[in-house]
């Protein structure tokens, strides 16, 4: 990897922890810069402008969540497995607070402010993963391992929402056992 590289993606990372503890206009590249120890100019090198560079981090999130999907595929055959795993990932996260939120949830609450380009990235992770939730939903229903009491899509939209709730109580609670507790009664409710 070059130095050139190396760089942009230490950029990506500050970023990403910036906007997880503050929100899109919470950081600037000052900020950047100071953390990671270089130039305001290096950093407008990589990415020109803000809008390219949290842009360029969602597209890659949303990559990084898309190889996620997969990999729980290839590990987990049973749909109700994979989306236990998908649970425990982020438990895990929010335990050791190594990835506290969801970069696109918390976005997402900022829709009406973000620029147009990033709320566009935005949406398109809230569409790949629900797609992938709703496909585990449908294969989980053929298979009779879930009882669903509405569409597929709707249960994992109604899915999505609970584990980003869960998010936000332990965040807005400061306890993040919350988030188990949470998710945990609702992977319990797709049991027959």
């Amino acid at each position: 990897m070059s130095n050139s590289s190396s760089t942009a993606d230490d950029i990506l990372v500050c970023a990403r922890a910036l906007i997880t503890a503050g929100g899109y206009n919470g950081f600037s590249y000052a900020d950047i810069a100071e953390v990671v120890g270089i130039r305001k100019a290096s950093i407008h090198h990589h990415f020109p402008s803000k809008v390219d560079l949290v842009r360029t981090l969602v597209l890659r999130y949303r990559e990084d969540a898309k190889a996620g999907f997969a990999a729980l595929e290839r590990t987990a055959s049973d749909p109700r497995d994979q989306l236990a795993n998908y649970v425990s990932y982020w438990e895990k996260c929010i335990t050791d607070a190594s990835d506290p939120f969801c970069l696109c949830a918390l976005l997402a609450s900022e829709l009406p402010a973000l620029p147009p380009a990033v709320a566009v990235e935005v949406r398109l992770h809230f569409e790949t993963l629900s797609a992938w939730l709703t496909s585990a939903f449908e294969r989980g229903a053929a298979l009779g391992i879930f009882r669903l009491s509405t569409a597929p899509r709707a249960e994992a939209e109604s899915f999505m929402a609970t584990v980003h709730g869960g998010m936000l109580s332990a965040r807005a609670h400061g306890d993040p056992k919350l988030f188990g507790i949470i998710t945990t009664a609702l992977l319990n409710r797709l049991s027959n």
